[in-house]
């Protein structure tokens, strides 16, 4: 026997849902998404990218785009709520399922004030699928991170404990020092095992930087967009994005155990030209590795962002970047 709750009826009703506004055949340039995300799907052999807003686009040879196509039902009677906010998701192929890691927020409900900022409900969550397009759906936990912190960014890695685990920052809206940190999943990623660890702070940066109230110049405060990554020869590293004064800034660390667990050694030097963050990397079908990220410029006080690529060397103990041919 099948118990259909109001939740239930609510998904079915929104996998029903007919899509919408597609477009086929759109540059990579035409396309406006903040914090990119790129799955290589060999089983379909198509690219399949996402970032905040939560759409998805597909396509065949990273030139041109279809989409973009609603992929996600979350619950409406969780704490996300209606209609939750959706930062920068990604997406990552595990034991035979697809699962999206995203940031969600909820604006009706507020969890803390800070230095005159009302903090909203915002925390990293988990949905699965079995198929790259989706549809995605929520597991068995309800929660993944405590309901009082702003949490955001996350995204997935195999440790050499065989572990998996969400990597993820607690917002610096809270803690005005944001933080990369680990926490433990459940074997089929439906929940956490324990508690988390911070592998380390924004003020660890060498690189960004920041004016406090009497103009010195401090480290950023802002910790973005974590990508774990190993290279050729075996080092860890970690892309992940700050600030430089008002250019968002693309950097790198290395964990000196060849672990999540670090200690994360950064770099001194950001990899990417100013204005290019919120990184991750996949290899192409044809065996190129690129980073994926997003530029970002400024255009009468709004923010444009646009997918852009570089290409990347492993074979080293560093990566290294360079503009894609």
């Amino acid at each position: 026997m099948i118990v259909c709750t109001a939740a239930t009826l609510t998904l079915v009703a929104q996998e029903n849902r007919p899509q919408r506004n597609i477009r086929t055949h759109v540059p990579t340039d035409s396309i406006r998404l903040s914090d990119p995300f790129i799955l290589a799907d060999k089983a379909t052999q198509t690219y399949y990218m996402t970032g905040t807003g939560g759409l998805l686009w597909k396509s065949k040879d990273l030139k041109y785009w279809d989409g973009p196509y609603h992929v996600t039902q979350t619950d409406p009677h969780s704490w996300m709520g209606e209609r939750p906010m959706i930062w920068a998701a990604e997406l990552h192929q595990y034991q035979g399922k697809y699962y999206y890691f995203a940031t969600f927020t909820n604006h009706n409900v507020k969890i803390d004030t800070i230095k005159g900022n009302v903090i909203e409900r915002r925390a990293c969550h988990v949905l699965v699928s079995d198929k790259p397009d989706g549809p995605y759906v929520p597991m068995a936990d309800e929660t993944y991170l405590p309901a009082n912190q702003p949490t955001l960014d996350a995204t997935f890695w195999v440790d050499k404990d065989e572990k998996p685990y969400m990597i993820f920052c607690h917002e610096w809206l809270q803690n005005w020092n944001g933080t990369v940190e680990k926490i433990e999943l459940k074997p089929d990623l439906s929940g956490v095992v324990g508690g988390r660890k911070v592998l380390f702070r924004a003020f660890d940066s060498p690189w960004s930087k920041e004016k406090d109230e009497d103009g010195k110049v401090i480290p950023n405060k802002v910790t973005d967009g974590p990508f774990v990554f190993r290279t050729q020869t075996g080092a860890l590293g970690m892309l992940w994005t700050s600030w430089v004064y008002s250019d968002y800034t693309q950097g790198v660390a290395y964990s000196a155990s060849g672990t999540l667990d670090g200690p994360w050694i950064q770099e001194p030097d950001p990899i990417t030209p100013p204005n290019y963050g919120h990184g991750m990397m996949f290899r192409t079908f044809e065996g190129k590795l690129l980073l994926c990220c997003h530029s970002h410029y400024n255009n009468r006080g709004r923010y444009i962002r646009i997918p852009a690529f570089f290409e990347v060397d492993d074979s080293g103990d560093k990566i290294k970047v360079k503009p894609l041919k």
